[in-house]
């Protein structure tokens, strides 16, 4: 994990040099680059860090956005929805998330949006910190979510067998 999480957090603070820049299609606009995608001279070469087939990250940069995505390993179907059912839960409070995007990019579970507003206002490293955080609570929540649902289940099917024995 300790590889992965330095190989991201190496990328992301890389690509965190971020400006303010106005759109090029819209006077007086300013969207991030890395959304509106308008013009491939401003957008940088995406990068993908795996960790293995079902946990990677998609670091897509521009001149004045980053978008950070995070697929999260799912080994079996009720890890698939405690991640499901976890990432909605945060997703439904994005405003109180800053960067967090109410929806993520197709194939990965949750994504991130970071512009240059956000830099100006908040301590880059911090942000950094908070995203490598994030990657390395969410797997240990979703363990304990599965430890918890397989507790519960034992203990009614040994309350639900008690009447045949």
């Amino acid at each position: 994990l300790r590889p992965y999480l330095l190989a991201t957090r190496r990328t992301v603070t890389a690509a965190l040099c971020l400006q303010n820049f106005g759109s090029q299609v819209v006077e007086r606009h300013n969207k991030p680059e890395v959304e509106a995608r308008h013009n491939k001279e401003l957008l940088l070469q995406p990068v993908i860090i795996s960790r293995n087939t079902t946990e990677r990250v998609l670091i897509e940069g521009s001149v004045n956005s980053l978008r950070i995505s995070i697929k999260i390993k799912q080994a079996d179907e009720l890890e698939q929805i405690l991640c499901r059912r976890f990432m909605r839960f945060l997703t439904q409070r994005a405003e109180n998330f800053v960067i967090l995007r109410r929806k993520p990019i197709q194939g990965y579970d949750i994504s991130f949006l970071i512009t240059n507003a956000n830099v100006e206002q908040m301590f880059k490293h911090k942000l950094v910190d908070f995203i490598l955080d994030f990657m390395e609570e969410v797997d240990k929540e979703i363990n304990e979510m599965k430890l918890s649902v397989n507790a519960r289940a034992r203990i009614t099917a040994v309350e639900f067998l008690k009447v045949f024995v």
